[in-house]
């Protein structure tokens, strides 16, 4: 078994850096638009389950619907969260776990595969950033422990060098480009992306937002 889990925090703590633009409703179905995309992406992938970690009931009926499986997340943060796949995981007998970031908006079926399908124990994706890990590929999953948080792919590089093991890093513009800031918005909007997530931007009329002077 292999597994893509996708973590999604509590829709009305999700991304809070868009309040500026953005109302808790507004960020609430953006985060939810974001969520769909990944999906689009992971249960493309052949082979693989997808698991979404959420202590949101709404982002858990999405899960549902869309036949990956829910699985009800106890307490924040999102290394509790990580942790409890882990676990699950390896109960399973897993031979590999992917956890994958549920905000990138402009994640394509082909991208994913194509890190999915990269060679070796550790593959990395890092945010657009740099300093967030977008994508962390253990096999097995107990390989290593997973380091999420703030400076995350600096300790996932470092996690690896210890214990001897390679790492892959994969950045294709697809996986890394994550949308946290209304500047992350204005780079979506620029971009030819016809996914949910930029269909609602421009819905929104965020375009309109941006360009109004502060």
């Amino acid at each position: 078994m292999r597994v893509i889990a996708v973590p999604v925090k509590s829709l009305s703590r999700a991304k809070r850096r868009l309040a500026p633009l953005l109302s808790t409703l507004e960020r609430a179905a953006l985060t939810l638009a974001m969520l769909e995309d990944v999906l689009d992406a992971t249960l493309a992938q052949p082979g693989w389950e997808t698991w979404v970690v959420s202590p949101d009931e709404a982002v858990l009926e999405i899960a549902a619907r869309r036949r990956a499986r829910p699985v009800p997340e106890a307490r924040p943060p999102l290394a509790a969260a990580v942790r409890l796949v882990d676990q699950d995981a390896e109960g399973r007998e897993a031979e590999a776990l992917a956890v994958l970031l549920g905000d990138l908006p402009a994640l394509t079926a082909e991208a994913l595969s194509k890190a999915l399908r990269t060679l070796g124990p550790v593959v990395l994706a890092p945010s657009t950033r740099g300093d967030g890990t977008n994508l962390l590929l253990r096999r097995p999953p107990r390989v290593m422990p997973a380091r999420f948080g703030p400076d995350s792919f600096r300790k996932h590089l470092e996690g690896a060098a210890r214990r001897g093991l390679p790492v892959s890093v994969v950045d294709p513009p697809a996986l890394t480009f994550d949308l946290d800031t209304p500047e992350d918005v204005e780079r979506l909007l620029a971009s030819d992306s016809l996914g949910r997530t930029a269909r609602g931007c421009r819905e929104m009329g965020l375009g309109a937002r941006l360009r109004v002077p502060s």
